[in-house]
């Protein structure tokens, strides 16, 4: 059966859903407000239902247009995807693999491994995802993105994950912080402390699951920050402290620019993983990638 709709459609959709009214998606696709009804029109046609609804100035998706957007998403996507490949190819690049981390935005480390694992797969260009914090398996489960580095990955249908290295969380405190000398800290310590947060969510196997909660504690004031590094220069300049893992601070503890001390006697374990879906099985870029990153960060572990 030969499809209803072309791509125009397609970005039609998405397009309005992205902008909120035909005026501004018409912008936004370069055409007229009055060849964009057209469009609608036209798709509404063809497959014999409503897409949108008007509600003043913006449109809606009805259940119809909602489904059809999700698929166009998915396809838009990946047709971006095959033409950057087919472009890179020139260059000797067979594969994309699109890369992120949940919540933490540290990248200290990637130039060190994107070196090693270009060595090893010239073939394999590696396109670094933002905007991905807090939803990393979802952006990996719609192709939005192929392998996220994430801590503690709750299940989820469809998704695999490689463990990559063991870290901790620690308090995090501006230097010469009173309580920067001690082994470790318990929750009753920070409770009259201004503490910092990139997200207000609970999330499973982190600081208010198995720091707060259990000691029945919470501190004085919990302010967000969504970007790990604004929450880093404002602990620097005394604003505050946050829980974060070892790993991601480990230039800044490393040239005393942030103290720390330790969660709890026994300290707050966690692990970091790679994060792909079950059908990127053996031999595909994406496990090869994700399997590489485990390689590499077995070895570096070793070396410290």
């Amino acid at each position: 059966m030969r499809p209803r709709l072309d791509i125009h459609h397609l970005q039609m959709i998405a397009a309005i859903e992205r902008a909120g009214s035909a005026a501004d998606a018409a912008k936004q696709l370069g055409v007229t407000p009055s060849a964009l009804s057209h469009r609608i029109r036209e798709a509404e046609r063809r497959l014999d239902t409503t897409l949108f609804t008007r509600l003043g100035r913006n449109l809606r998706l009805t259940p119809a247009g909602e489904v059809l957007h999700d698929v166009a998403t998915r396809l838009i996507d990946d047709l971006e995807q095959v033409e950057l490949l087919i472009e890179k190819m020139g260059e000797g690049v067979r594969y994309v693999v699109r890369f992120g981390i949940g919540a933490y935005n540290s990248y200290h480390w990637l130039p060190d491994f994107l070196a090693w694992f270009r060595e090893k797969r010239p073939d394999v260009q590696v396109d670094i995802v933002a905007n991905t914090n807090f939803e990393p398996m979802a952006a990996v489960a719609d192709r939005r993105m192929d392998v996220a580095m994430m801590s503690r990955m709750p299940p989820m249908a469809g998704l695999q994950a490689m463990h990559l290295f063991d870290d901790e969380l620690l308090a995090i405190l501006p230097p010469g912080h009173a309580l920067a000398d001690r082994a470790y800290v318990e929750a009753s310590d920070l409770t009259h402390e201004d503490m910092l947060t990139y997200s207000f969510h609970t999330l499973p196997g982190h600081d208010v699951d198995l720091f707060w909660r259990p000691a029945n504690a919470a501190p004085r004031r919990l302010s967000k920050v969504e970007h790990i590094e604004a929450i880093v220069e404002l602990v620097k300049a005394g604003f505050g402290s946050a829980i974060l893992t070892r790993w991601a601070m480990e230039p800044h503890l490393a040239h005393g620019a942030l103290a720390s001390t330790r969660l709890t006697k026994e300290g707050i374990r966690l692990s970091w993983d790679a994060v792909l879906r079950d059908s990127e099985g053996e031999g595909t870029p994406s496990h090869d990638f994700a399997t590489a990153l485990s390689t590499w960060w077995s070895a570096r572990r070793e070396k410290t």
